[in-house]
């Protein structure tokens, strides 16, 4: 027997790998709505590629609902949270957090976003990469209640999870090994993260050079 084969054979069963994949997958994406720096995008379109090559019934949909369930559970967590930062005279460290990751220029683009369009805003910002705390400052800000924020954040979630799902399901479809499935999805979910900072970067070094021409 080669090492492929012996590999093969001591490979878990797909049940195993399900029982231990679909808890992992649900923490890791609980604990990245709460703490904004795991690559969630980049969780879901694995685990999507990983059930697209399975034989079991059902394994993309499981994805979806775990990924989706446990980003919804934390946003709302991390919004409460939030919130009691907000009515403490001391604030709170959660509060900070978020604070710290919503610039003033996006925060400020995010509060006129939410007055103009409101709860579709908040449907799109987990598609937008880094959009996401911004939005949810905006809506402390605005003293939105938990259930108002709730309601607006589940198709969010719904939306995010078929996003990056499809991304996984693409890498998947496009090689006939796992693994390099899985590289070219989280190739394409870093992309997608890093392509709004890039575009902001040349932006920023285009005005500049726009200035010194001076009028035409």
């Amino acid at each position: 027997m080669n090492w492929l084969a012996a590999a093969t054979t001591n490979a878990p069963p797909e049940s195993t790998q399900q029982a231990i994949g679909y808890p992992t997958l649900f923490l890791l994406v609980l604990i990245g709505a709460l703490v904004p720096v795991v690559p969630t995008g980049a969780l879901v379109s694995s685990a999507a590629v990983v059930a697209f090559h399975q034989t079991a019934p059902f394994s993309l949909a499981l994805v979806f609902a775990t990924a989706s369930t446990a980003a919804f559970l934390g946003d709302v967590a991390l919004y409460w949270l939030g919130r009691r930062g907000m009515g403490s005279k001391n604030g709170s460290r959660w509060l900070e957090a978020i604070r710290a990751r919503a610039p003033a220029d996006r925060l400020a683009r995010a509060q006129e976003k939410l007055a103009d369009h409101g709860v579709t805003v908040l449907v799109l910002s987990r598609l937008v990469p880094a959009g996401r705390i911004p939005v949810m400052l905006a809506c402390l800000m605005a003293q939105w209640p938990l259930r108002r924020f709730a309601r607006g954040n589940a198709p969010a979630c719904l939306a995010w999870a078929v996003t990056y799902q499809l991304i996984g399901i693409l890498g998947g479809s496009l090689f006939s090994e796992p693994w390099e499935g899985v590289v070219a999805a989280v190739a394409l979910t870093v992309a997608i993260s890093a392509a709004p900072g890039v575009w902001r970067r040349v932006r920023g070094t285009a005005r500049p050079q726009a200035d010194t021409r001076g009028p035409v």
